[in-house]
């Protein structure tokens, strides 16, 4: 479980954290700066909520020691007055975000589950590894022999210190966000703030307030003025995911910051000026849409300087061994399985014969599913998933819109969702969020998609989300789509 650090002198606001935050955190209590820095210096925290009015010391000099000690901890100010100075001051200097009080719940922990994947990006240590070597498990292992891996971690090593924008490519699944924590561990910027977007996950005015903050009154709801990541993120490194479903308004500023180091605020005519590394990530074609119209070929040109090709799993199954002994391993300490012994020769015959269209995340997947499942000290072919079971090479593509990539969907609408979330607490995972939210999405997508018969267009209208980002979901989610059933052409 993450640990979270709460800093209030009130009682009432200690309390509200502790239960409303204790399902997804541990949390410890201070009430004074004193004690705070004094516990942070003893424990590990993945985040800590932090008071801007305390009864030492103020706030943001309360933030700045916080960062003299751990540079890369997300904290999150608590504030009774939204437009606190000493809120944006702590933004403009790194600071994680901000919430009012009265404390709302679900806005703190949607904010919090933020800020723990934060931490967890920028925190844990990926290790590039081509050998064969249990190493350490609280990293995350760029694993392989391949030629094609060899030739990324050659390229991560060759540009991870040079100052430049890169271009990250290759298929949903394949990695991308680990080949960017690499360049950001391995640079210069090591000790300075690792931030991360997903261009797709957000509309585009909100994208854009999310980049670049927005002044107050800038539009409806901006009630105070909001510091953007290119300001939040001043000496180091901006990971923008999916950079391909950017809109073209925000295309044109990201490239003047990527020109010039120059924005504006959104309603704002001050020139501000930042010094930023950004590496972006795309399963895109990004040519393609430049010929379209969909994309600016100077932005292209600018973040193509150095690309990295990330080959998908198909390409190099014979690392596919070491990722399952590694997933395993992952799996077997955090469910507390410690009498599993591993994978029948059979099981492994399957799983290297796959071709995984949902690339090493779906690998992941099965492997967790596959320890979750069985209650045998082998797991036989039996417990794999259906469509490993079921793979021809022959003939990869199924004839009917399936959906089983990691979890298996109901015929009914949440059918399993109460058991899911249920079996998910009594492990007492850290991802509850995530997988039930996974687990929804993917049930929502197929059956939009068979309401429409295949047809991605019409179910992206229905979705609310572009026939890109759907895409991307089909094949996340290895949603195949039945050659009996009218689809659209990609490019249509």
């Amino acid at each position: 479980m993450p640990r979270l650090l709460v800093v209030d002198d009130d009682r009432a606001i200690l309390t509200l954290a502790q239960r409303t935050l204790s399902m997804v955190a541990d949390v410890d209590t201070a009430g004074n700066a004193f004690d705070a820095i004094e516990m942070l210096k003893k424990d590990d925290y993945d985040v800590v909520l932090l008071d801007i009015q305390l009864p030492d010391q103020n706030g943001l000099a309360a933030y700045c020691e916080i960062r003299e000690y751990d540079r890369r901890i997300p904290v999150i100010f608590m504030t009774v007055e939204a437009a606190s100075k000493t809120a944006i001051e702590a933004m403009q200097l790194g600071a994680f975000d901000y919430i009012a009080k009265p404390l709302s719940v679900e806005p703190l922990r949607e904010l919090v589950a933020k800020a723990v994947k934060q931490r967890q990006i920028s925190s844990v240590p990926v290790a590039i590894s081509a050998e064969e070597e249990d190493g350490d498990q609280s990293a995350e292992l760029f694993i392989g022999r391949s030629p094609a891996m060899l030739n990324v971690f050659k390229a991560i090593g060759k540009v991870a210190k040079q100052d430049v924008p890169i271009l990250i490519r290759g298929e949903s699944g394949t990695g991308k966000e680990l080949v960017a924590r690499a360049l950001y561990q391995y640079s210069h910027r090591y000790d300075e703030t690792f931030l991360a977007v997903n261009c797709a996950a957000l509309p585009d005015n909100l994208l854009e307030s999310e980049l670049f903050g927005h002044e107050k009154g800038a539009f409806t709801g901006a009630e105070s003025r909001r510091i953007g990541k290119f300001e939040q993120c001043n000496g180091g490194t901006l990971f923008l995911d999916e950079i391909g479903d950017m809109a073209p308004s925000v295309q044109a500023k990201v490239l003047r910051v990527l020109q010039e180091q120059r924005f504006e605020r959104v309603g704002g005519n001050k020139e501000l000026t930042t010094d930023v590394r950004i590496i972006a990530a795309t399963n895109r074609p990004l040519e393609q849409m430049v010929e379209e119209g969909d994309y600016r070929e100077d932005l292209l040109y600018r973040l193509n300087g150095v690309t990295i090709q990330l080959p998908p799993l198909r390409e190099r199954l014979s690392d596919v061994p070491s990722l399952i002994r590694f997933f395993l391993a992952q799996a077997k300490q955090e469910f507390n399985k410690p009498d599993l012994e591993g994978l029948s020769p059979e099981t492994v015959d399957l799983l290297t014969a796959y071709q995984w269209p949902g690339n090493v995340r779906q690998l992941r997947a099965v492997i967790r599913r596959c320890v979750l499942d069985s209650v045998m000290p082998v797991i036989t072919p039996d417990i794999l998933p259906a469509e490993v079971t079921r793979y021809e090479r022959s003939d990869p593509a199924s004839s009917s819109i399936d959906s089983s990539a990691s979890h298996h969907v109901p015929t009914r609408a949440g059918g399993e969702l109460p058991s899911l979330v249920e079996r998910l607490i009594a492990q007492r995972s850290n991802n509850v969020y995530a997988e039930t939210v996974e687990y929804t999405e993917r049930f929502v997508i197929l059956e939009v998609l068979k309401a429409t018969d295949g047809n991605q267009s019409q179910a992206a209208e229905m979705l609310g989300i572009t026939r890109g980002k759907l895409r991307d979901r089909i094949k996340a989610y290895n949603i195949v789509l039945k050659s009996d059933i009218a689809v659209e052409s990609d490019g249509d």
